[in-house]
């Protein structure tokens, strides 16, 4: 991403916090200039994310085009399950599905008093969900949407945007059955864009943004694909995400 206007994911310009020396870029969050809403569309988002650029509401009705650094990741192979969450686990009494209730996620996801998400974002993810390069994880109890997440794909690289909760452990269970989806289909990258309390409890961490940039053009390159709409057996994959933990808990532990 070079400093000038127009760089190749279609940024309108840096912030003036992006510091540029000589030619280069110093390390720091890019920020672009806001834009109207009527210049986000699929196209957009998507060539944006293989940039490493993602769209954020400002709030007045105009967006931005934003790229940590560092960048928050959640490793496929490093993920961490709670042992006080694998113990809740055994009583939750929840069911899980992709790809049903794509608009009432994100819907759920805006519900609350400030946010990101508005009318411009819903409208193109819808867009991006129509086109299948767009997911959800619902979760369900008695019937009813508690939770759920939903996020971009490009090839190995699934882009995290936003997770929502109406009752207790309802995001984790929807983060679980994705990390399991995920690694089930070979994905490359779990892309959380920043990194909080929350996600560092189950493995998150944040890397640099070259590095990033490397792990998302290996990753892009990777022929995955989500499963078909419909009910995921989260017990099946909670046992193989549990057994690959505790394995590696024993092999780290094993060694001098």
């Amino acid at each position: 991403m070079s400093c000038r206007p127009g760089g190749n994911s279609g940024m309108s310009g840096l912030h003036d916090w992006t510091v540029c020396c000589k030619g280069y870029v110093v390390m720091s969050d890019l920020v672009s200039q806001s834009f109207p809403p009527e210049r986000l569309t699929a196209v957009s988002v998507l060539r944006a994310y293989r940039d490493g650029f993602f769209p954020m509401g400002c709030g007045d009705g105009r967006l931005r085009w934003f790229s940590p650094d560092p960048r928050g990741i959640l490793p496929l192979d490093g993920f961490h399950l709670p042992h006080g969450f694998r113990r809740l686990l055994r009583r939750l009494d929840f069911t899980v599905s992709v790809d049903t209730a794509f608009p009432e996620v994100v819907a759920g996801c805006a519900d609350r008093p400030e946010t990101w998400i508005d009318p411009a974002i819903a409208r193109v993810y819808a867009d991006l969900f129509a086109a299948r390069s767009a997911h959800s994880v619902e979760v369900w109890q008695a019937g009813d949407l508690v939770g759920g997440l939903y996020g971009v794909q490009l090839g190995g690289v699934f882009f995290g945007e936003s997770m929502f909760s109406r009752v207790g452990e309802a995001s984790k269970v929807a983060l679980l059955a994705l990390v399991g989806i995920l690694r089930a289909h070979q994905f490359g990258l779990l892309d959380i864009q920043w990194v909080t309390d929350h996600l560092e409890n189950f493995g998150a961490v944040e890397i640099r943004r070259p590095v990033y940039l490397n792990y998302l053009r290996e990753a892009m390159v990777r022929p995955c694909s989500f499963p078909p709409p419909g009910e995921v057996r989260v017990a099946e994959l909670t046992r193989q995400l549990v057994g690959v933990v505790e394995q590696r808990s024993t092999q780290g532990a094993a060694l001098p």
